[in-house]
């Protein structure tokens, strides 16, 4: 009975640290920053590959 709630409380801890862990969204751009975007298309402006600056 001992041995079944140690496992237990493993899966539980484990569930808990899964469920807490950040989760990184893409933006779009590959992992590259809006400026580095700009320069491979050709664009004249790198406002349309920030994050905060698309309509």
């Amino acid at each position: 009975m001992k041995k079944l709630k140690k496992i237990g409380a493993v899966i539980l801890v484990g569930l808990f640290v899964i469920s807490c862990a950040p989760r990184l969204k893409p933006n779009g751009n590959n992992g590259l920053p809006p400026g580095q975007v700009k320069k491979v298309t050709g664009a004249k402006s790198a406002k349309y590959y920030a994050p905060g600056h698309r309509k």
